[in-house]
């Protein structure tokens, strides 16, 4: 770590938790984040500000005057560029020397299959159920941690599966078969200020877990309620028969 990145990351070092020792272990680290919307354009930007070293951001979608109610990183005359390129442009613009790498192709099994394994740290900020089961099934395969966050309206929910500690995957909560009905930001609505806290606390987990800080939201699931500004918290437990994690006990190294 050279002279400018101390003073870059001295708020972070002053930390006991964190230190030299953390700090360096961000710089090395690679983020995958998964979709450049509300949630993505908060963990993105906290991410690179951090320094997490290497970024890749994957969204095939374009920037559209109705995201700009809520999805930070992005600008008015960025209306029509991909979002992944448009969020890697903002946290340049923050962090210089954060590699940011886009995908602008839809995150399917195939893509999934090729970038998963090189990510330190999954970070699920889609909107999509069928995206983010496929999401789980590649971090369960790589035995990768994925923090996953959702927003809708003024409802949100929080957690990290990482089942190569031992933890539930999503699947365990949110069985595949088990589809919801999907409902829309566009057809709905989301109160903006909300994916931000959101997509915050999602950079913050995925910083802890880079760090090696122990403490994090494995096998918990928080729920806000944004009318109300209370947060409710239930266990999460392995599911024994869950199809996606039941067969893949391979604790991940150094666990």
């Amino acid at each position: 770590m050279n002279d400018e990145q101390l003073l870059r990351y001295s708020r972070h070092i002053l930390l006991d938790e964190i230190g030299v020792e953390g700090q360096q272990k961000l710089l090395d680290a690679h983020a995958l984040i998964i979709g450049a919307g509300g949630l993505g354009s908060p963990a993105g930007l906290y991410l690179g500000s951090a320094g997490v070293g290497r970024i890749t951001v994957v969204d095939h979608d374009r920037v559209d005057a109705t995201n700009l109610q809520r999805q930070i990183a992005h600008r008015m005359e960025r209306v029509g560029q991909f979002k992944a390129e448009s969020l890697a442009q903002s946290i340049v613009e923050i962090n210089p020397e954060v590699q940011v790498d886009c995908v602008t192709e839809r995150a399917d099994a195939s893509v999934l299959a090729r970038l998963v394994p090189q990510a330190s740290v999954v970070l699920d900020c889609t909107d999509n159920f069928a995206t983010r089961q496929a999401i789980n099934r590649a971090c369960v395969e790589h035995r990768v941690p994925l923090v996953s966050g959702a927003a809708i309206g003024f409802d949100a929910q929080l957690s990290v599966y990482d089942s190569a500690a031992g933890g539930p995957c999503y699947a365990c909560l949110f069985p595949p078969e088990a589809a919801p009905e999907e409902v829309r930001c566009a057809t709905m609505g989301v109160f903006a200020p909300l994916v931000g806290i959101v997509g915050s606390m999602q950079a913050a987990e995925a910083l802890k877990l880079l760090m090696g800080i122990s403490s994090s939201l494995a096998g918990r699931l928080l729920m806000l309620d944004g009318r109300s500004m209370q947060w409710s918290e239930i266990a999460l437990r392995r599911d024994a028969r869950c199809k996606v994690c039941a067969g893949n006990h391979t604790v991940r190294p150094g666990v």
